[in-house]
């Protein structure tokens, strides 16, 4: 394994400086939820909470966040190289990655190819797409996602977060060999139908988490991979998927259990990584076809967080600039976590890009 990095200096301490954006989004919670071993996982209501530690899950969406906004101020550039670092040294030399970490800057599991991979992937190669090329930084990214592109994984969502990795490398390197070949292999992964049931269009027997992505990749593969049959079906896949999570004219999304036909709707917790993978999907769909509806449905994703959603309460907390971990039957998860306020940066930014080229 890789010698430990570095932290960098001060950046708990930078909570208040530096933590907005010229696109308006806040990181003042993200900063908040850092500290020089890592990003916290867990918060009581907006305080982290250290004694359950740190995990790549989180600090590769931290990298995926930080690297995409497009004029970072310089506390976040460094936040974002120092969340670099710490998925490189997660690592293991075969390309798996471990996920949990302690207060001792200890990982404490085996590396795996389950979501923290895959997670680990799409930040790194973000990283390698979004920061300045030709700096050691992307280029580290660039080398450590291919260590890790040519594993494979088992798992669905893990080889989806992966290929979204892949599909970042492939904007700035279309030949590269092993970004085409994990796109080209988890897109037919998740093409096959397991749900045995002809008259339901998703390729699983329920609706899990984070459901947006699987279109996205289908998207991603069919316009990078230059398959137009490809990307018809992505966007006819996303267009049932937003079907089925809008209400009137509101998000009503997948509750953390899942969902199938014959269940009760709406159910709860919902929580803000379906919607964040869905702008996620619609942005890119906006992107491809330049058609208003998926713009019209991205900004609902933003609406959900603001409180036009099904109990009609506000999940982002203006003071904090964090995210509520999730919606309730009566009200809201007071709690502010890493992977919610960073479903809501994402879907923030998502936001901000698109109505700003719009404009």
């Amino acid at each position: 394994m890789r010698a430990a990095p570095a932290p960098p200096s001060g950046s708990g301490a930078a909570r208040g400086s530096g933590a907005g954006s010229d696109s308006g989004v806040s990181f003042a919670h993200l900063f908040r939820l850092s500290d020089d071993g890592g990003l916290f996982e867990h918060a009581r209501l907006t305080e982290p909470r250290p004694e359950h530690g740190y995990c790549v899950d989180d600090i590769a969406r931290g990298l995926v966040v930080a690297t995409r906004e497009p004029a970072p101020p310089p506390q976040l550039q460094l936040l974002a190289r120092f969340y670099l670092d710490l998925v490189v040294d997660a690592q293991a030399d075969d390309g798996r990655v471990h996920n949990r970490r302690d207060l001792e800057l200890r990982w404490t599991d085996e590396p795996s190819l389950e979501d923290c991979w895959g997670r680990a992937i799409w930040g790194l190669g973000t990283a390698a797409a979004r920061l300045p090329q030709g700096t050691a930084e992307a280029e580290l990214a660039l080398a450590r996602f291919t260590v890790s592109a040519v594993r494979r994984s088992p798992h669905r969502r893990a080889m989806a977060f992966a290929a979204l990795g892949a599909a970042e490398v492939l904007t700035v390197r279309p030949r590269h060999r092993a970004a085409r070949a994990l796109l080209r292999t988890a897109t037919d992964q998740l093409r096959i139908d397991v749900s045995g049931d002809a008259g339901w269009p998703w390729p699983e027997p329920r609706l899990r988490y984070a459901n947006g992505c699987v279109p996205e990749v289908l998207l991603a593969a069919g316009s990078l991979l230059e398959d137009r049959a490809l990307l018809a079906e992505g966007l006819a896949l996303l267009d049932w998927l937003v079907e089925v999570e809008t209400v009137e004219t509101h998000l009503s999304v997948t509750p953390v259990g899942g969902w199938t036909r014959g269940e009760p709707r709406p159910g709860f917790d919902q929580q803000p990584i379906e919607v964040a993978a869905l702008a996620d999907a619609c942005g890119r769909a906006y992107e491809l076809t330049g058609e208003r509806r998926w713009l019209d449905t991205l900004l609902r994703c933003r609406s959900w967080f603001l409180g036009h959603n099904d109990t009609g309460v506000v999940l982002l907390d203006m003071t904090s600039g964090g995210g509520c971990d999730g919606l309730e039957r009566h009200g809201r998860n007071e709690n502010q976590g890493a992977e919610s306020t960073m479903a809501l940066i994402s879907t923030l930014q998502r936001c901000a890009s698109l109505t700003a080229v719009r404009s």
